[in-house]
């Protein structure tokens, strides 16, 4: 089983990269997998994360891209909640990427 290590701790991920245990994330922990994909998190990135972490604590799912950009939209206006600004956040996918950071499983929709 692949891990990440954080405080002398090994946190257990899967495959893909995802924790396996949510409980076990923290803004560190977003922080190294940002740093194993070659990025440094702004405050823009952690504007989005911290959407889908409070989208997921209200519905139990994380949203495929098409209900991210929308959802977005909703609340931070078109600037952000739009496919392009979104994908130069998180070029490996908005869905899928930035719920890796955030701790949560894979979206919906996501292969």
């Amino acid at each position: 089983m692949p891990t990440i290590e954080f405080n002398g701790k090994q946190i257990e991920i899967d495959e893909d990269g995802y924790l396996l245990n949510l409980d076990d994330w923290s803004k560190e922990i977003g922080e190294i997998m940002a740093r194993q994909d070659e990025m440094v998190l702004t405050d823009a990135h952690w504007e989005v994360i911290n959407f889908l972490r409070q989208y997921y604590e209200k519905y139990q799912i994380a949203p495929m891209i098409k209900i991210l950009v929308k959802e977005i939209a909703k609340v931070m206006g078109s600037e952000k909640g739009n496919t392009k600004y979104l994908y130069e956040l998180f070029p490996d996918g908005p869905a899928r990427q930035a719920c890796r950071y955030a701790g949560l499983p894979k979206p919906t929709g996501c292969v």
